[in-house]
């Protein structure tokens, strides 16, 4: 039987059209129903707002401070609340639907429905390789007797953190790559049998950069799979990003987040020796590589055979081919523990979002 939220629960999703986006992204996050419905002073529905909807917004470099209705879908499929049941149910299927709200004759919200409360999801059978053969040289000290991915991160190894996570995920079928004290990790995660998955590797006899090892893998896969750094701490949602991936129809997907740098002066614009404008420490804004990926199969013929090659080499020989790349991105926790001061952020955080 198709399942409706308790009052409790959908009222979560709703929010202003007063809203910002940044107050948006917590009621989405806060909320079980992933999803924020906006309505006016008397509860009508003026529209929807998905994490898909935010990180569409992102891309068009839409500010946190900005209107929710600058993101919101202004035309969200909804159903009466008396609909029957078997018709919801396949109107969520048949057009791919995670969630539906229910409104009255006046268009108020009354009610969500979730696909989420019907079935369990099967698990994944794409592959997912960890990449955990660098050294982590600046990590200095740390990393001496200890490779990267094995650094404890709130009481456990990092890579246990991301293996958990991607378990969570639905995933069941992992290769890891490994190079630099590659014993210490082969004892510990073994054939996977503790976590109840199977795990293989893939031994680089030489440092092949992060994505020279994935033609080492013992099967060419069949359905798309996904890349990970293995020093990578995130709360990225794997399955939105495997949907997106699949959406898109693209070759190769790269997860990227929001990176912000101030200039410490004041910058002149000149037109030839005349000053025309100066700004203030201003802002750059970019999208750097977060360091996780979806490949499809057909990928791995980009590949030298046995030989360094790194993603951004390996997206840049697609693009020259003019195949579908592209990008998804981030909005949630993702930190690159390269430095001495990223460990230690990553212990002081690890409670409040991995706990």
């Amino acid at each position: 039987m198709l399942a409706q939220l308790p009052v409790e629960l959908w009222k979560e999703s709703i929010i202003s059209s007063h809203a910002t986006v940044l107050q948006t992204m917590q009621a989405i996050d806060a909320g079980t129903s992933k999803i924020a419905l906006v309505v006016d002073d008397n509860g009508r529905l003026l529209g929807s707002v998905t994490d898909g909807d935010v990180r569409r917004g992102i891309l068009r470099s839409i500010g946190l401070e900005q209107s929710v209705e600058k993101i919101m879908n202004t035309s969200p499929l909804t159903a009466h609340y008396d609909t029957p049941r078997e018709i919801l149910l396949s109107t969520l299927q048949q057009r791919s639907l995670r969630h539906m709200p229910l409104v009255d004759n006046e268009g108020r919200v009354v009610g969500l429905i979730r696909v989420d409360d019907l079935v369990i999801p099967p698990p994944h059978d794409n592959i997912v390789v960890l990449m955990a053969g660098g050294r982590g040289s600046r990590l200095q000290h740390l990393t001496t007797d200890c490779p990267k991915p094995m650094l404890r991160i709130g009481g456990q190894p990092l890579l246990e953190t991301i293996l958990l996570k991607l378990i969570a995920s639905g995933f069941k079928s992992f290769y890891i790559s490994v190079n630099y004290k590659a014993e210490m990790i082969e004892d510990y995660f073994r054939e996977g049998s503790a976590w109840n998955v199977d795990i293989r590797y893939i031994h680089e006899a030489q440092p092949m950069g992060t994505a020279g090892s994935l033609g080492l893998m013992l099967e060419s896969p069949s359905k798309p799979f996904l890349v990970m750094n293995g020093d990578l701490l995130t709360t990225i949602d794997f399955n939105e990003l495997l949907e997106f991936h699949t959406n898109h129809h693209s070759m190769a997907t790269m997860a990227v987040r929001d990176y912000n740098f101030e200039v410490p002066f004041g910058v002149v614009k000149l037109d030839d020796l005349s000053i025309i404008d100066i700004e203030e420490k201003p802002v750059q804004h970019f999208f750097v590589n977060a360091g996780v990926y979806v490949l499809n199969p057909g990928v791995l013929s980009y590949l030298p055979r046995s030989s360094y090659f790194d993603m951004p080499m390996l997206f840049q020989a697609m693009q020259q081919r003019n195949e579908k790349i592209t990008a998804f991105p981030v909005r949630e926790y993702c930190l690159d523990i390269g430095r001495p001061e990223d460990f230690a952020k990553a212990n002081n955080d690890y409670e409040r979002f991995f706990v």
